[in-house]
């Protein structure tokens, strides 16, 4: 078996390529894509020569999504709109990252590929910080996220915070926070085309293959408290579990 390229001395990333699935989320897409836009100002700032685009993917949306995501595009040529009608989270993320990568000349071992949600929000150093950890040597980074205080149940909050305590080597996998080197995600075949834990199953290919994942709590994401899942065995559907799990509080006599 040939090893795989980024466990030999890291090759200096170039390009970074952000992937947005979203299935009706016009409630919180302009806001996710606000904070990419500033993200990637912020690494193209900091980091002369590096690129950054950012591709969302449209999957089956019936509501205002698309015309958010086509503003964005007309406001700057980073953002590309991709529609497609797929109904799977994991293949809506392939073929975003396969459109991204169609027009990008760059090596696949200098392209970063970073993932997360329509309806989470990265701050401005996300990307900077991905760059930084697969400069460092770096395969995959896992990152964390937070459950938006302001749309989640105060008590649910709680009990996810006890159960996902912020810390360095947590073990956790979030699509919402997920950066891979595109040479270890072709390597491992990407992300499989089903509709939920398409990211437990890739990073469980990258461990068997031997690359060098990074779980840290420095690019924290926020992301939606909602209880409605979009996905089955989402994190909506997880917060949902969550609240059934709480125990009743009595009513006032």
């Amino acid at each position: 078996m040939t090893a795989p390229e980024a466990k030999e001395t890291p090759t200096a990333i170039r390009h970074v390529a952000v992937v947005v699935p979203a299935h009706n989320e016009e409630q919180h897409l302009g806001r996710a894509l606000t904070s990419l836009g500033l993200a990637a100002e912020n690494l193209e700032r900091r980091c002369p020569g590096l690129t950054a685009g950012i591709t969302v993917v449209l999957d089956s949306c019936t509501d205002g999504s698309a015309d958010l995501a086509a503003a964005f595009a007309a406001s700057h040529p980073r953002f590309i709109a991709l529609s497609v009608n797929l109904r799977n989270t994991g293949a809506s993320r392939a073929a975003g990252i396969a459109a991204a990568l169609e027009t990008c000349s760059a090596r696949p071992g200098t392209v970063w590929l970073a993932n997360t949600d329509a309806d989470s929000s990265v701050p401005p150093g996300w990307l900077v910080r991905q760059v930084e950890l697969a400069n460092a040597g770096a395969d995959a980074v896992l990152g964390s996220v937070e459950p938006d205080p302001a749309d989640v149940d105060p008590a649910v909050l709680l009990r996810w915070l006890e159960l996902h305590p912020f810390k360095e080597d947590h073990p956790h996998i979030y699509g919402a926070n997920f950066g891979i080197r595109t040479s270890a995600y072709l390597d491992t075949g990407g992300f499989p085309r089903v509709r939920a834990h398409e990211d437990r199953i890739l990073v469980e290919r990258l461990r068997r293959r031997g690359y060098r994942l990074v779980a840290t709590d420095t690019l924290r994401v926020t992301t939606s408290g909602r209880t409605a899942a979009r996905a089955p065995q989402g994190f909506a559907a997880y917060l949902r579990a969550l609240s059934h799990s709480l125990p009743a509080v009595a009513e006032p006599a």
